[in-house]
This record gives C-alpha cells, structure tokens and sequence, in this order.
C-alpha cells in the first residue's frame, strides 16, 4: 500500500509538472503571437539649416525636442520586421548671425545683414509642429530581451503649429508669431539606430522651412532642416 500511495505521489507530481511546462510554453507562445515594439520615444538633436542661401551663417546650439509615441505592427514570423506609425511633437530653435526677418507694410521681409553693423545679441527662429512618423523596423529583439541593435528608416511629416521668430541687436528689434512665411507642412526623412537606449537619429528635411513667398534678392529663401542627435525609446 505504502508503494502504491508512493508511486501515486511521484505520478500526480509528473503530471502536475508537465501541466506546468505546457502552461509555461502555451503563455511563451502567446507572449510571441502578440508580441510588439510599442513604444514611446523622446529625441534631442542639432537644428542646422541645410542649403542655406549665400552668406548666411549659423551660431550658437539649435537645438530640437520630440516627444511621442508609435504603433508598431509586425510583418513576418519572427516579428522582427515590423511598419511603425506614430504621432508626435516637436519643438525647434535655429540661432543664426545675419538672417533678419522684419515686417514690412505689406510684407515680411527676409535679409541678410553685416551682423557687426547692428550688433546682435539674439537672433533665431522657432517652429513648433505635430508629427506623423513612419517606419521600417528591423531589429534583434525577442519578446523577453530588452537590449538589441535597432535600425529603424522612414518618413515623417510635419504640421506646424505655432512659429516665431526674435531678432534683438542695438539698431533695430524684432519678435514676429504666427507669420505665413513658414511651410505650413515639412516633411522629411529619417534614420534612427542603435542599441538599447541609446541610438542615433538623423532627420534630412525634404521641403524649405520657408515658403516660395519669402525671398531674397527676388531668390525663394530655400533653407532646409537638417537634425542629428539622440533618440530614447520607453517601451
């Protein structure tokens, strides 16, 4: 009796083992079915102004913030692979030397000064935007392992919400907001890769800051976004 109450023992602590392994395997395989890259990001990079118009000069740290969120939607087994869609904000600043915008009568005027003839003490221009981005995502991760290489591409666009522009020097001042010479849409591409937390983000803006309207020498002022930094991912 004692040998059959013993191995009745053994036989319920086998079984109830294997329940567990397959419990354990059923939830490792649920975990893989729904398993994504959700993720919020934040970014800090260097605003420079690409395809600057002759003479015009940069000064100072640009600097730029994003903050948001992206949706990430897997495409092969591994869920490796994925197409991310996100929303987002983002504030820019550009410091320059001897980029002057002023309001004229009819008009904003767009020039470029001898910044020792006026003696500039601020001089920038600041956009503020919502933002869409979309990705392809590669990367080495499994749904238990948080540190992997990422290298995400895409496109994003932007819709700029609130702009503003400050000029401060001994002859003449100037704050302008809300003005329409900014593109009201800015879009461009993107890279971001890395490992863990730490990744590189590149921005290459596609379209002019500016619109076809303000011009220089009767040439459209046709300065691009160009950003490079940091960007943080939070799952």
């Amino acid at each position: 009796m004692k040998n059959f109450v013993f191995v009745l023992l053994v036989l319920i602590g086998v079984i109830g083992f294997s329940q567990n392994n397959n419990t354990n395997k059923e939830d490792v395989s649920e975990l893989y079915k729904d398993y994504r890259e959700d993720q919020f990001y934040a970014s800090v990079t260097y605003n420079l102004l690409n395809e600057k118009p002759s003479g015009v000069k940069q000064s100072g740290f640009s600097s730029g913030f994003n903050l948001g969120f992206i949706r990430d939607m897997p495409i092969n087994e591994r869920r490796n692979v994925a197409i991310g869609l996100g929303l987002g904000l983002s504030a820019n600043s550009y410091n320059q030397k001897n980029i002057l915008i002023s309001e004229t009568t009819n008009d904003i005027e767009f020039s470029i000064i001898d910044e020792s003839d006026y003696n500039v003490t601020k001089n920038k221009f600041t956009t503020y935007l919502v933002e869409v981005p979309l990705e392809i995502r590669w990367r080495t991760s499994t749904a238990s392992d948080y540190n992997f290489w990422r290298i995400y591409t895409g496109f994003k666009i932007g819709y700029l919400l609130y702009n503003s522009t400050k000029f401060m020097s001994d002859i003449e001042n100037s704050k302008l907001s809300n003005i329409d010479s900014f593109n009201k849409l800015q879009y461009g591409l993107t890279l971001s890769a890395g490992y863990g937390t730490w990744n590189f983000h590149l921005y290459y803006g596609l379209n002019p800051i500016f619109d076809a309207n303000l011009q220089s020498d009767n040439t459209s002022v046709d300065m691009k976004s160009l950003k490079i930094g940091l960007m943080f991912y939070v799952l």
